[in-house]
């Protein structure tokens, strides 16, 4: 699923009062976990390198896919989770849990030739080949989900505390 979506979903399940801001970075700290630093490393790399857009995964660096099965683990945003709980404010914690969402949304959405979700990695590289999110079908109804509970959520004379 693309980045923005799960910036989304996160705040629409796990944005409330304390945390305005943080659903959307948990919800997509998975994909900037992994294609951040690689966005950098062809800025800098080539300035004719397309910047933008599915990247091939023959032209990725081993270590962008060791960053994804890192950041799309459910040990690793477990960790994160107990870390926050243990830390910070409960409600940060919460908010951490749209990370934990992304990885559920991509487990069945991926498949096994475009980046398939290893989601007990590094104890397990299981993964399921799903059914491409790219495909309408999947997007649109992503697309009029989260319209749908976004408006819900966020409906004019609902009380704006949320």
């Amino acid at each position: 699923m693309d980045t923005f979506s799960h910036a989304l979903w996160g705040k629409a399940l796990f944005g409330y009062r304390g945390a305005r801001f943080s659903p959307f970075f948990f919800g997509a700290a998975p994909d900037l976990i992994a294609f951040v630093p690689y966005f950098i490393f062809k800025l800098i790399k080539s300035s004719n390198a397309k910047l933008f857009g599915k990247p091939e995964i023959a032209e990725l660096p081993n270590w962008v896919l060791i960053l994804y099965d890192f950041s799309h683990s459910f040990v690793i945003s477990f960790i994160v989770l107990g870390i926050l709980f243990f830390f910070k404010k409960r409600i940060l914690a919460f908010a951490s849990l749209s990370w934990s969402f992304h990885i559920l949304l991509d487990f069945p959405f991926h498949t096994k030739e475009f980046f398939p979700t290893k989601i007990f990695w590094p104890i397990s590289d299981i993964y399921y080949d799903g059914i491409s999110w790219g495909i309408p079908q999947v997007w649109l109804t992503n697309i009029l989900l989260l319209f749908l509970i976004l408006f819900y959520r966020f409906r004019p004379g609902k009380d704006l505390k949320t």
